[in-house]
């Protein structure tokens, strides 16, 4: 049997990161048993649906590496892989299933719906119980799936072990409404059929509508799927993930400094572990390695704090030119215009230096804009917590001994800033860390004395003296 897996994602909002954990483990499975990993977009919220919704979920998908092999825009032969196009083929299979006696029309109201289950509760019993075929068939309305009363539904769930969900919990639930416009039900099913979907790997929080799910596919006279359900993705202080725990969206971390590699990485972490010890691995060792045996039916933590760590490590560990290469698109975002040969010149001498501090790569432009400007903008913070106390003494002593120094190395630069110690009696935060603020602008920059060295001589003294008359003047 060839794999074959989907990802269904509906394009009303951007992609969120636990669909994203979702295509990931897709993609894993997929790849690990040489099978199909297929993108189909579940569009029929027709209303909500939006054009710049789905070229997210694409772009998310690309920038992740989850290389779809059949789907939209990659083709394949069941047509454009949108389920907007295949309302036609819902009708019939909706149809085909009234005509079979698997589904009936239903034309009771919601208040006569809502005093079934109403009944139900006075009785004791389940709320879905009395939701069945009515004694008078109608022959318009809503089409509900007649759910069989003689047996449970049982199957083994790949993650969750031996399931089992009895028939009376299961109501006779919609599979197209009045308008003609299928459930998730039905369009779900039909294509997971149609498209001969092996293995359906999704959310825990679809876990419900797996009965409703293989009763359909049974109805259709096909194999239902093997199924495995996620654990769901939560905050660190143990609620579902939401808003309220930060971003998110993949976009946010995409456009928030984050690398594909270690965003990969970390996602796969997200309820699954390569083994008891490793935690930074390749795509092609976690390939290699992925079992939906060795998935946890805990709830994962999504973790912003252990994202960011994994993501500086990642960053320090990329190739100095890679490194330069990632970066010249943020810096020319920071500073609104390409730089000049002689400034990249400049930021690649002390490019180790920001590779070696940054956690994320959007913190590369604001780290280096000080190499790149002719004055630089003091962050305030920085600014308020520094220059203060012998602040004045510092720079004061600074320029003086900068302006005995021969040669503008980073040597000769830390040889005259030890002497400025001697000559203050302070300690390197006190009597350093005002130059720093002076020269970069911020507390957090590459080192300091190679930081003077790479903007020169001359923006070195022009900066402390800035400085000194700011603080003269306060």
């Amino acid at each position: 049997m060839t794999v074959r897996v989907r990802i269904a994602p509906s394009p009303t909002g951007l992609l969120h990161v636990g669909n994203v954990r979702s295509a990931l483990f897709n993609w894993l499975f997929a790849r690990h048993h040489g099978g199909t990993f297929v993108l189909r977009i579940d569009d029929t919220d027709i209303e909500r649906s939006e054009a710049k919704y789905e070229d997210d979920i694409k772009t998310g998908l690309a920038w992740l590496g989850l290389n779809w092999d059949e789907g939209v825009d990659a083709g394949g032969p069941h047509g454009t892989y949108r389920q907007s196009d295949r309302f036609n083929r819902y009708r019939q299979v909706a149809e085909q299933l009234v005509a079979g006696g698997h589904a009936y029309y239903d034309e009771r109201t919601p208040e006569e719906l809502d005093e079934l289950r109403a009944r139900a509760q006075r009785e004791g019993k389940h709320p879905n119980v009395y939701i069945r075929r009515p004694a008078a068939d109608a022959t318009s309305g809503v089409v509900r799936f007649s759910v069989p009363q003689d047996a449970a539904v049982e199957f083994v769930d790949l993650v969750r072990d031996e399931m089992r969900f009895g028939q009376e919990v299961i109501d006779d639930f919609v599979i197209l409404r009045s308008n003609g416009v299928p459930t998730y039900h039905l369009a779900s099913t039909v294509d997971d059929v149609d498209y001969e979907i092996t293995h359906v790997i999704r959310g825990e929080d679809l876990l419900p509508s797996t009965p409703k799910h293989i009763l359909l596919t049974r109805a259709m006279e096909a194999e239902p799927a093997v199924y495995a359900h996620l654990p769901l993705l939560f905050g660190p202080d143990g609620k579902k993930l939401s808003k309220r725990h930060g971003d998110t969206s993949l976009k946010a971390y995409r456009r928030g400094g984050y690398l594909p590699e270690a965003m990969f990485n970390y996602l796969s972490l997200l309820g699954w572990s390569y083994d008891s010890e490793t935690t930074i691995f390749s795509v092609e060792q976690a390939i290699e390695r992925f079992d939906l045996a060795g998935v946890s039916k805990n709830p994962a933590v999504f973790d912003v704090d252990k994202l960011q760590w994994m993501n500086g490590e990642y960053v320090r560990a990329i190739e100095a030119a890679d490194f330069t290469g990632r970066a010249r698109p943020l810096i020319e975002a920071e500073l609104g215009r390409p730089p000049t040969d002689d400034e990249w010149d400049t930021f690649v001498s002390v490019s180790t230096l920001i590779q070696e501090r940054v956690k994320l790569m959007s913190e590369v432009g604001e780290m280096s804009r000080f190499l790149f400007v002719d004055e630089v903008s003091f962050d305030e913070p920085s600014w308020s917590k520094v220059m203060k106390g012998d602040a004045k003494v510092a720079l004061a002593a600074a320029l003086r001994r900068l302006s005995e120094v021969g040669d503008w190395t980073p040597a000769s630069i830390e040889a005259g800033l030890r002497l400025v110690l001697d000559d203050t009696e302070l300690n390197p935060r006190k009597g350093w860390q005002p130059l720093r603020v002076a020269v970069t602008g911020s507390q957090v920059s590459p080192p300091l004395f190679e930081s003077m060295a790479a903007i020169g001589r001359a923006k070195t003294i022009a900066r402390l003296q800035r400085a000194l008359k700011r603080l003269e003047r306060e």
